[in-house]
């Protein structure tokens, strides 16, 4: 009931308060239209927010095509109170910023030469022209300032069907970047899992283009996927499942997602635990995946520590029963929940009744506070150091391991012990 209220009153907002109506976003493009008559459109909104715009969603990233160049952009914005930042000068991308938002700003332009990874690239004027040169329709939907939508490939169209489509012939778009099956899985995932047969054809004759594409750039795109609320639903098309899975073949577990969605909100997706039940087993696969794709240190240490956990938790049953108290204050109330989560998607032995209890305790568990701290020992004789630190790790080890536990005498005992 929540959410379609919230959906609800984010369409009415979107309707009465559209973003093309903002003050910072009208007063850039005033800026840029500067020296050009009113019927020579200069910018014009692209993209992700100009689908979500005609969806009612929320509008996160603003992206904007214009007939300027990176040099004429920064000339007519010298002067103002914006920031610009070259993030793609190569491509003919600025990065705007102001008080409120961020813009990418990109000069329309035409491909003169492909090989799937890299592409020559010709500027130009003609919005046409620059459609054609885009990806899918429903990512070639333009939108003026005024709120006006210029569809060149009838992208409003596929995006009220649900239909996500290859501008003209797909075998022809993949070979100019191969990185665009990706996007087209992550596209279908988020609109509809159905794949026609003449597209599934013209991606699995490509896969091996793939290969040709920087890791780095392939984990953007399937982190995005494992984004979506609707990656859980991958499982409904055999078709791109089986695609995914070609593209992606450390994803060994797919069918453990069936499992998850017994018990898991969709609506909070997390993409670290989606990684932890698709890769984590008991052949260090998590490893080779963080190791292929150069996953972020945070990543890989989350991994590393979930797989270490869940092997722990097979061999000692008590981590959720008279170890609770102490799991839960070392590792907190959430990361137990997601570890639990995980392990009941992991392990089909589990039963859902079982998930939820085990759920219910941890909600339900007192968090002890460690109450000595740095001012406390200093009373007792302690001077200010290094020695201050370990002190206090090495008294709070023994409140843990004596059930939250400890007497002053024993402080004292300790810092006498080990400290004087």
């Amino acid at each position: 009931m929540f959410n379609l209220s919230f959906n609800y009153l984010q369409n009415i907002k979107n309707f009465i308060f559209p973003f093309y109506k903002n003050k910072e976003l009208r007063f850039i493009f005033k800026k840029l239209q500067e020296g050009f008559p009113k019927d020579k459109e200069v910018t014009k909104f692209v993209g992700g927010c100009v689908r979500k715009h005609i969806l009612g969603e929320k509008i996160e990233d603003i992206d904007v095509a214009t007939i300027l160049t990176v040099d004429q952009i920064k000339e007519k914005l010298s002067g103002t109170n914006l920031k610009i930042i070259d993030t793609g000068i190569k491509h003919g991308t600025l990065t705007i910023v102001s008080k409120n938002q961020k813009i990418e700003i990109t000069t329309l332009r035409k491909d003169i030469k492909t090989d799937g990874r890299h592409a020559v690239i010709q500027y130009t004027d003609n919005w046409q022209l620059d459609s054609e040169r885009r990806d899918f329709t429903i990512n070639a939907i333009y939108l003026n300032i005024n709120g006006k939508i210029f569809d060149p490939q009838m992208g409003t169209i596929d995006l009220k069907n649900k239909n996500v489509k290859f501008i003209g012939d797909p075998q022809k778009r993949i070979e100019e970047d191969y990185l665009r099956i990706i996007r087209f899985i992550r596209f279908k995932i988020m609109y509809d899992i159905n794949v026609e047969k003449t597209t599934s054809d013209a991606i699995k004759q490509n896969l091996d283009g793939i290969k040709k594409i920087s890791k780095e750039r392939v984990l953007i795109e399937l982190l995005k996927i494992l984004e979506l609320k609707s990656v859980l639903n991958i499982n409904k098309n055999q078709n791109l499942k089986e695609i995914f899975s070609m593209i992606f073949p450390e994803f060994l577990y797919l069918d453990r997602l069936e499992r998850l969605k017994k018990i898991y909100n969709i609506n909070n997706t997390n993409k670290e635990i989606l990684l932890a039940v698709l890769l984590i087993d008991d052949n260090d696969n998590h490893e080779y995946f963080s190791h292929k794709y150069n996953v972020s240190n945070r990543i890989k240490e989350n991994l590393k520590k979930i797989a270490l956990q869940l092997t722990h938790i097979k061999k000692n049953k008590d981590f959720f029963e008279k170890d609770l108290k102490r799991n839960v204050y070392i590792f907190g109330k959430n990361h137990l929940i997601n570890l639990n989560l995980i392990n009941f998607s992991i392990n089909s032995k589990i039963k859902t009744q079982e998930f939820f209890k085990i759920t219910k305790k941890i909600l339900g568990s007192n968090v002890p506070k460690f109450k000595i701290d740095g001012d406390y020992l200093k009373k007792n004789g302690m001077r200010e150091g290094e020695s201050l630190g370990r002190a206090l790790k090495l008294i709070e080890k023994e409140w843990i391991n004596n059930n939250f536990e400890i007497s002053n005498k024993r402080v004292k005992e300790l810092i006498e012990k080990n400290f004087n």
